[in-house]
């Protein structure tokens, strides 16, 4: 590590939001960056990487032994469990989340680093809106960092909780990141629809068949999306601002959509006409699609897995399920206030139409989906 330069440590640089960090700090001069992830890297260019499994804390204390200089973390690993949503309330599953972490910091303590600032990545689930619990879930619209959190199991808490105990000692400051959900290029991870809306896409269109939407249409609904290069900013802006110091801030990208208003633009991307419903369950539409996918990555020779499921994700098949329907009343739609990260000098945008147009133009341009049909 280079005397004079800031360094970050981005752990869990192989998934949307990590991935899209790491590219971000590589991009600005001033930061070194070491990626830490327990899936091979991504080849990010002035990225230094690192494999390993945040679980095996012997192999983890070794791995931190020469990462002596870090003065910055970004932690963005996640372990989730198989289909996502009974994991999320799982003790055992907060407690390997809350371990992972506890290994990072005894390793980089371990390596003697002196750390500056801490962030620490979680999401809308803080404000409980994903709970059974009615009592939990029913949390003030918009949701507010300043509301108080209603008590509910979460690895989140856990987490926040171990940073907290060690801040004292360790002498950093944290910030907190609460994006809504996320959008990126990362493939095969938890929690990514492009990848997922984009096969889908591709693999309609090689059947000759219109994108239909695979849900009923019903009321439309309003949802709210964070682009993974804005939360990537976010991030760096995190790391920098003396504002940001001990605070906790929602991420979205700014504005409010829904499914049927942006279903056009995206239908439109791959060249299609958007179709009517087509009820599918993803997670059980996709799998039987391997061959399929298969034959279209050497047809087109993507620079994509011709595994469909190391493509999409498992977990982001379920997570599709959740999130692409229009919805069934009377669920209540999940709102983010993001007046406080303006206020505290963040204030970059996007519209949620053009940031699904940028994705799936830039992975069709990138070679990892087929071209735009003329």
């Amino acid at each position: 590590m280079r005397v004079g330069l800031k360094t970050v440590l981005v752990v869990g640089a192989s998934g949307v939001i990590g991935q899209a960090a790491a590219a971000e700090f590589a991009s600005r001069s001033q930061w070194e960056v070491h990626g830490l992830s327990r899936r091979t890297g991504s080849g990010l260019p002035r990225v230094a990487w690192h494999q390993v499994d945040l679980l095996d804390r012997q192999v983890c204390l070794s791995a931190f032994s020469a990462m002596t200089g870090v003065t910055h973390l970004v932690y963005a690993a996640v372990d989730e469990a198989p289909g996502l949503v009974s994991g999320w309330f799982d003790p055992g599953s907060i407690g390997r989340n809350e371990t992972m972490l506890r290994n990072v910091l005894d390793g980089l303590a371990g390596a003697g680093c002196f750390l500056e600032h801490v962030t620490l990545l979680q999401g809308s689930k803080a404000y409980g809106v994903h709970s059974h619990d009615p009592a939990v879930a029913a949390a003030p619209l918009p949701l507010r960092e300043r509301d108080p959190l209603r008590p509910h199991a979460n690895f989140y808490f856990a987490q926040e909780e171990l940073l907290r105990a060690r801040q004292p000692s360790g002498g950093w400051s944290l910030t907190v990141l609460r994006p809504t959900v996320v959008y990126g290029s990362a493939l095969g991870t938890n929690m990514n629809l492009i990848p997922v809306i984009g096969a889908y896409a591709a693999l309609l269109r090689a059947e000759g068949r219109p994108l239909h939407f695979p849900k009923e249409l019903g009321v439309p609904f309003l949802a709210e999306a964070v682009d993974a290069r804005l939360l990537a900013r976010a991030i760096v802006w995190s790391c920098e601002s003396a504002l940001a110091r001990d605070e906790v801030f929602n991420v979205t990208n700014g504005d409010v959509y829904s499914w049927r208003g942006v279903w056009p633009s995206i239908a439109g991307t791959f060249g299609m006409a958007p179709g009517g419903p087509d009820p599918i369950s993803f997670a059980e539409w996709m799998p039987g699609r391997s061959t399929a996918w298969a034959r279209l990555v050497e047809e087109h020779s993507l620079r994509a897995p011709a595994d469909i499921m190391a493509f999409v994700g498992p977990n982001s098949l379920a997570y599709a399920d959740m999130l692409l329907r229009e919805d069934r009343s009377p669920r209540t739609p999940i709102l983010n206030s993001t007046v406080k990260i303006r206020q505290a000098g963040f204030a970059d945008c996007i519209d949620t139409e053009d940031m699904f147009v940028e994705w799936f133009t830039l992975l069709q341009e990138s070679g990892v989906l087929p071209p735009r049909a003329d």
